[in-house]
């Protein structure tokens, strides 16, 4: 099999090239992501990895499809970019990494939370400029807090756990309770009632058209004035203009976001030498209780191996006509 990869960093063809060492599989790195224009250097290969920013609507497909590509395999869990109807036409099998490390995504959310709440990545620049003024810095005790976990997969759950040992009370929301959480002491309500009760909420849910932006005005003014919103999942979960005017009037207290709507055009490259033309995203991090990372809550060791394994090993498969139990088509 000749696998064209896209979007790739070092890190990404440093633990491919390693695990591909089981698998012996044709591979081919390129920096840039997988677009209308780029499509056409697929032209020759059997299948194409990419990941959550590549494009994959039907144009694209489409230019695969004539180029000899038969699978798609996506080194992430999120699939949302991909049309999966499209694909199926195409006779395109689509696989994904449905869980790679929820404890890497789990614990960069708490990293957000903890940050934001001790103001750590202010203290940080203070102390850098010899200024040991703790003004404006005061936090609040996690222990006791109510926390809404939306979301109960593999990272919402790998995130309870966490929560648990902080003591927090864990409302849940998900449309298919998870036993899991309900052992580790977790409330599954209503979204309202999160809204209402929680001090902070955290995002762990799929990107869907049902929940396209659903934290948005209407949501926010739900929720108690100083909430706290950590989103590691989808940037179209939350609406980035409301949560400016939410963070304007106070209601939103401190926001910690990996990942963001409009994001394709800014993480994972180097930006720093060029002006940033999205108002939104520049607006967003002038506040300083917003605390931007850059899509890096899945980047560890352990979760790179595992992309990398499952990936291959998806690719293997189907090269000898087998399931992987990662496909996202069905042949009903």
């Amino acid at each position: 099999m000749k696998v064209a990869v896209f979007s790739t960093k070092k890190y990404d063809q440093k633990s491919f090239e390693l695990i591909n060492q089981n698998y012996q599989l044709d591979l081919s790195f390129f920096e840039f992501r997988l677009t209308e224009q780029t499509a056409r250097i697929a032209q020759g290969f059997d299948a194409v990895c990419a990941f959550v920013n590549d494009d994959l609507s039907q144009p694209v497909l489409a230019q695969l499809a004539k180029a000899g590509v038969r699978l798609i395999a996506m080194r992430c869990a999120g699939f949302d970019k991909v049309d999966l109807n499209a694909a199926k036409a195409l006779n395109i099998q689509v696989v994904r990494v449905p869980a790679y490390s929820p404890e890497a995504i789990a614990e960069h959310t708490i990293g957000l939370m903890l940050s934001l709440n001790r103001r750590i990545h202010r203290a940080y620049q203070r102390t850098r400029d010899a200024n040991f003024s703790l003004e404006g810095l005061t936090g609040f005790n996690f222990n006791g807090k109510t926390v809404g976990v939306i979301g109960t997969g593999r990272i919402g759950i790998a995130t309870m756990r966490i929560l648990k040992g902080l003591g927090m009370n864990i409302l849940a929301y998900d449309p298919f309770e998870n036993p899991a959480a309900i052992e580790l002491g977790a409330t599954y309500t209503s979204l309202d009632d999160i809204y209402r009760h929680a001090h902070v909420i955290t995002l762990h849910c799929p990107m869907t058209d049902d929940n396209y932006h659903m934290l948005n005005a209407q949501a926010f003014e739900k929720m108690q004035d100083g909430v706290m919103i950590i989103n590691t999942s989808r940037g179209g979960l939350l609406n980035s203009k409301d949560a400016i005017e939410a963070l304007k009037s106070s209601r939103i207290g401190s926001l910690g976001i990996d990942v963001y709507e409009n994001e394709q055009d800014l993480f994972f490259q180097d930006k720093s030498n060029d002006v940033i033309k999205d108002d939104v995203f520049r607006r967003l991090s002038s506040c300083h209780n917003v605390l931007f990372t850059g899509h890096q809550a899945f980047l560890t060791d352990e979760a790179l191996g595992n992309i990398a394994d499952t990936s291959l090993r998806s690719i293997q498969h189907f090269a000898k006509g087998e399931e992987s139990g990662n496909e996202l088509i069905t042949n009903s």
